[in-house]
């Protein structure tokens, strides 16, 4: 099995926390999507979206994430055996479903500074447009990513946009402190995969620096947060790229690159 992700992938953390709390065996291919990685034409065929994770099973290719994980789960309960182990519910699969219709992209990026997020967003385009060269066979394809980039761009520029990204949240976020105030977890006393999508949203919000306007004002979310940070798999997937310090080596070293790569202009 063969799982194409990136640490800054909110929708592959989510993918890779379901991977360590199932305990599933995988091949890792980190597909960086800051610098562009995710346009080379091999990932490229096999996700003309481009997007991010993508999980593959021989054959079989999924890219939606609520089915990469509904998938995972039952890869585990075929291998236990059926020992002590059973489907998710109808209530966490609606959950999964609730918290992944929020969509972070132009609320994380409305929230980077302007001169790197136009200095990245002028970077991809140029990337783009150089896979084009190499790949002519594809170039429908790239040509739609870059008409997406532009329209993101033009997006940006509308307040409004940001508005309903946030309202979106923080009504899931008022839903979700009400919930944590009858159970340890999101759906009860025990971990679920609900969970599982739910902690990438609150490690978004914590690298974005908006922890005090998100999560500390919801004393249940707040102790959540707390607890959930101590699981192993919390400490694999996103504590050792974003906990204190590494954040910063973690972004700088992204941004070094895009820096060199520009001043040389190998895209």
């Amino acid at each position: 099995m063969q799982l194409y992700h990136h640490p800054y992938s909110l929708d592959s953390q989510k993918v890779r926390l379901a991977l360590e709390e199932k305990g599933v065996d995988y091949t890792s291919h980190r597909v960086n999507p800051i610098t562009g990685k995710n346009m080379d034409s091999f990932f490229f065929r096999l996700n003309p979206s481009a997007n991010l994770p993508v999980f593959q099973n021989g054959a079989h290719i999924i890219f939606d994430t609520v089915e990469i994980i509904k998938y995972i789960e039952r890869i585990a309960l075929v291998s236990s055996r059926g020992d002590n182990a059973a489907l998710s519910s109808q209530e966490v699969i609606e959950w999964m479903n609730k918290i992944q219709a929020w969509d972070p992209k132009y609320f994380t990026l409305f929230h980077i500074p302007v001169k790197y997020r136009v200095f990245v967003s002028k970077f991809l385009r140029r990337v783009i447009i150089a896979r084009m060269t190499e790949s002519p066979d594809l170039a429908s394809a790239y040509h739609r990513k870059l008409r997406e980039a532009y329209e993101t761009e033009e997006k940006l520029r509308n307040v409004e946009v940001l508005r309903r990204s946030e309202e979106h949240l923080v009504r899931l976020l008022d839903e979700v402190e009400t919930k944590l105030g009858e159970t340890s977890y999101l759906l009860g006393e025990e971990f679920t995969l609900a969970d599982v999508m739910l902690i990438p949203v609150l490690a978004r919000l914590v690298l974005l620096n908006l922890e005090e306007s998100y999560i500390s004002c919801r004393p249940n979310i707040a102790e959540y947060w707390n607890m959930v940070k101590q699981r192993p798999s919390y400490k694999k997937v996103i504590g050792r790229y974003f906990n204190g310090w590494r954040q910063q080596i973690t972004l700088m070293r992204t941004w070094c690159f895009l820096q060199i790569r520009s001043m040389l202009r190998r895209y």
